[in-house]
């Protein structure tokens, strides 16, 4: 995707990011697999919704600033694409991801319910976007879809916390996480208690648990996406 590189770490000033038309050919030539692939997901998993997601099918970094173009998607023809091995034409699944940071310096990361998608898998608060996140003039809001995700999964609310300016794009196969720092203003453990409080009050909370993790080690301790590790790694690095 125009110079965006697989397995780059690559600090951003911003991002810029709008809906447009598109038409994804793997979707429609292969629509009988992924109805199928869907059908038997969801065969254990029933309380799992096919809604609309955005993918991203352009990217380019100029001066900074990270440009993309997304189209709408099945979240079934996403989960198919990545069980398929991501075949062409290239696309990515671009996400803002909250990395938050407690004020001792542990991050805390969800561990993810077993009735979603990522069951067991533990990473920072994150959605792929959708229709929310779309502004009138069909440029797509990633600064508010990472603190939206965070808010809901964890129930934490914005005076609570606080939110960069920039970001970190952790490029992989496949995927675009748009890393955004987030503090919250409590040592992790008291951080960790706090949410897991607003977790149990939640009606069908997407996360099972907390993690903190405070140095590279504990990484192996979790069920943990090497992109998440690689970023991990890039800011203990940088520390």
């Amino acid at each position: 995707m125009n110079g965006v590189e697989d397995g780059n770490i690559i600090a951003l000033r911003g991002v810029e990011a709008r809906v447009e038309p598109y038409e994804w050919s793997f979707a429609s030539e292969r629509a009988a697999e992924i109805a199928e692939h869907w059908r038997s997901l969801t065969a254990d998993k029933p309380a799992m919704f096919n809604g609309r997601v955005l993918l991203q099918h352009r990217g380019a970094i100029e001066d900074g600033v990270f440009h993309a173009g997304y189209f709408g998607a099945d979240y079934a023809a996403l989960l198919a694409w990545r069980s398929f091995g991501l075949p062409p034409p290239a696309v990515r699944n671009g996400f803002g991801m909250a990395a938050l940071r407690a004020a001792d310096g542990g991050f805390l990361l969800g561990r993810m319910g077993e009735h979603t998608a990522n069951a067991g898998k533990v990473y920072f608060a994150a959605g792929t976007p959708d229709a929310d996140d779309i502004l009138p003039d069909d440029t797509l809001d990633l600064a508010g879809s990472v603190t939206r995700e965070l808010c809901e999964e964890t129930g934490l609310s914005l005076d609570e916390i606080a939110v960069a300016e920039s970001w970190d794009a952790v490029i992989v196969p496949g995927r675009v996480a748009f890393m955004r720092p987030v503090r919250i203003d409590l040592p992790a453990e008291a951080a960790r208690a706090l949410i897991l409080e607003r977790i149990a009050a939640q009606q069908e909370p997407e996360l099972a648990d907390m993690v903190i993790v405070r140095e590279l080690a504990d990484c192996g301790e979790h069920d943990m996406p090497p992109f998440m590790i690689a970023y991990l790694a890039h800011i203990f690095g940088r520390d």
